[in-house]
């Protein structure tokens, strides 16, 4: 359902006019370390057009090899750095940002995902921001003119209706997470934390105004990151719709950008002993003829997470394609199912030995 290439080549046009480093439309530090975030988004001055989400110079747009799913929301992301300030690589978990980092992420639906191009409605934009004491989750609610986004610190529901990639009717209620729920999510040994900016994720091209750069080496050139060793020496998350790429990358990949955050030794759901990270190499762990923690209607009477072979037998797929909650996985951050997520998660059971 996600009109991929529409949503990078718009980005793609942003980064056309962002140059980093140099004068910058006022860019609110004080704003960013505040200790009571703004009500509007845009007293932060994080761009320079917001309807547009047309960024100011400093912030910088980029891109996951494989994003989470969000009901299949199209999502713009930006990154922006204090002066001066580099981000530190780790090879494994997300980069260490410098105090004073912002993490933007808007999300967005299509009138029509077959023309994901036209009447695209903003719905809300997530800010990360890195303060001394560690890392603040807002959720800013945009308004029906378009014109700004509020803060909404208890969430909101928000009626979504738009027309499929199948040419279908789709509707549903969106959820703006609480303040609550953004930690359930962003929680690593009791912390909020980043997720989608690590090295396997970013370490893809994208297309800046002087041409196709890696992400990584257009980071480090940028001295936006230090630290980060030859661009051989860096893992390389698969994008999950790339046929091309092998199928146990593909899957693998897709249950560490959409599970993992939760499912792994760090997480909230530590305690169910399922470890969800690309990483994790040890078959029992990842699922494979692993008994759940706890039997009961999650399990949809299946025995095992991942059957090799049977995905029909898998609680794995079982929960994937659920939209029941207190059933479907993820819990938060979706109402409806991929389909072409099941596909592929059904794909790789079947093809275990």
């Amino acid at each position: 359902m996600n009109n991929l290439g529409y949503v990078r080549s718009l980005i793609a046009a942003m980064a056309a006019v962002v140059s980093f480093g140099t004068p910058a439309q006022a860019i609110s530090d004080t704003v960013v370390l505040a200790a009571t975030p703004p009500k509007q988004l845009s007293e932060f001055g994080f761009f320079e057009d917001l309807q547009k989400q047309m960024p100011a110079s400093g912030v910088v747009p980029f891109r996951l090899a494989t994003p989470l799913f969000s009901d299949g929301a199209e999502k713009f992301r930006f990154v922006y750095l204090p002066k001066g300030q580099a981000a530190k690589y780790d090879p494994v978990e997300a980069f260490d940002f410098p105090v004073g980092t912002a993490l933007i992420k808007t999300f967005a639906f299509p009138a029509d995902y077959r023309k994901a191009a036209e009447k695209l409605r903003l719905i809300e934009t997530r800010v990360l921001l890195r303060h001394a004491d560690g890392w603040q989750a807002w959720a800013y609610l945009w308004n029906d003119q378009q014109t700004d986004a509020t803060l909404k610190i208890a969430g909101a529901k928000v009626a979504i209706s738009t027309i499929g990639g199948d040419g279908m009717p789709l509707s549903f209620e969106y959820s703006v997470p609480n303040k609550s729920q953004c930690k359930a999510c962003h929680a690593f040994n009791g912390k909020i934390t980043p997720l989608g900016p690590k090295a396997r994720n970013l370490n893809t091209d994208y297309a800046y105004a002087g041409g196709s750069e890696n992400q990584i080496t257009h980071w480090t050139t940028a001295s936006m990151l230090s630290g980060a060793p030859d661009l051989a020496e860096i893992p390389a998350a698969a994008d999950w719709r790339d046929v091309t790429a092998p199928l146990d990358k593909r899957a693998r990949t897709w249950l560490d950008v959409n599970c993992a955050h939760c499912h792994r030794p760090e997480g909230p759901a530590s305690n169910t002993g399922l470890f969800l990270t690309y990483g994790e190499d040890v078959p029992v762990r990842y699922g494979v003829l692993k008994r759940p923690a706890a039997a009961g209607r999650g399990s949809g009477d299946r025995e095992f997470d991942i059957v090799p072979g049977e995905p029909g037998r898998s609680i794995l797929t079982y929960r994937v394609e659920s939209t029941v909650p207190g059933v479907m996985m993820p819990e938060l951050g979706r109402h409806i199912a991929d389909p072409d997520a099941v596909k592929l998660l059904a794909e790789w059971i079947a093809s275990l030995r």
